[in-house]
């Protein structure tokens, strides 16, 4: 009795395997396959893991977010690196990125408050207007955990600390336009937030030799005029996602858990160099980087490059 249920165990498990019922992904270190059954899984797993592209969009909250470009699995590619072998390996996969039909400059001048929300990457904005004692050490702990940020300079203090500036630039950051005198933005005309824009550029482009791309509103303080009168200076408005609050001065410990407590993907976190950022760095960088997200700088967080 028990043979005969072995025979027809057997019998049944060689018909699911015919008809390829029991075809999931092939695991690495299976038998060697034939050119069309290594073909097969590949596309298969394609099948699987494919992503479509988002295209960047008005959101009625958010304003602006950035398109996040989708991926497909280059068979042949694939294919290439896994023939020698005749076995599927996953890590030898190959993708392709695929770029979304609509970019965040396809969109009406809004202002931007946050990255793709597909993209598992967090941007930290250090607007600096004074507060110089504590750049060093903020400095310090960056390197030390290869983070990079984006600091956006009052033209007025770069023109009173360049040699503060160059080294900020200097550690890899990227710099931005936080306008030249950290004035009320909402109050101005057109002509005076022009000036103020244009005078901060020129400041950084003679000091730095790079023309910021990207514009906070010191204090967040804009109006349609503000973003209309960037995107003509070629910048985008950036504002933000999560605030530390820091100018308060709340213990380091309290302002990290806030933080990181609303941390999510493309989320973009305001922040000044004062001492609870200088005391809070370190563990708000580590404990960002353990719920699995990537720091980078807003180009980075706007950029429709994938992150898988």
């Amino acid at each position: 009795m028990k043979k005969s249920y072995f025979k027809y165990l057997l019998l049944f498990s060689s018909i699911l395997l015919t008809f390829g019922l029991f075809a999931a992904t092939p695991m690495v270190g299976s038998a060697k396959m034939t050119k069309n059954e290594l073909f097969r899984a590949i596309e298969r797993y394609s099948e699987e893991n494919n992503r479509e592209p988002i295209d960047a969009r008005i959101d009625s909250v958010w304003k602006a977010i950035p398109g996040y470009n989708g991926r497909t699995v280059d068979i042949e590619a694939s294919y290439k690196k896994m023939k020698s072998k005749g076995k599927f390996d996953e890590k030898k996969i190959v993708y392709k990125e695929i770029s979304p039909k609509i970019h965040l400059e396809d969109l009406d001048n809004q202002p931007i408050y946050r990255g793709n929300p597909e993209k598992p990457i967090v941007a930290f904005l250090i607007n600096v207007a004074w507060g110089n004692e504590y750049i060093p050490g903020i400095l310090e702990v960056l390197e030390q955990h290869e983070t990079k940020a984006t600091f956006f300079f009052d033209g007025s203090w770069v023109k009173k600390n360049p040699d503060v500036a160059k080294q900020i630039q200097a550690a890899g950051h990227e710099i931005g336009n936080h306008a030249y005198s950290h004035p009320d933005l909402q109050q101005r005309s057109l002509e005076e937030t022009k000036v103020e824009l244009v005078k901060t550029n020129q400041v950084i482009e003679d000091t730095l030799n790079v023309k910021p791309k990207w514009f906070a509103p010191p204090s967040g303080s804009f109006n349609e005029t503000t973003v209309q009168v960037a995107e003509q200076l070629e910048m985008k408005t950036i504002l933000w996602t999560v605030d530390t609050v820091d100018w308060k001065k709340p213990p380091a410990s309290e302002m990290v858990n806030r933080v990181v407590s609303k941390v999510e993907n493309g989320a973009m976190i305001l922040m000044h160099p004062t001492q609870p950022v200088a005391e809070g760095m370190e563990t708000m960088i580590k404990e960002i980087k353990g719920k699995g997200y990537k720091l980078g700088t807003v180009s980075e967080l706007m950029s429709e490059k994938r992150i898988d």
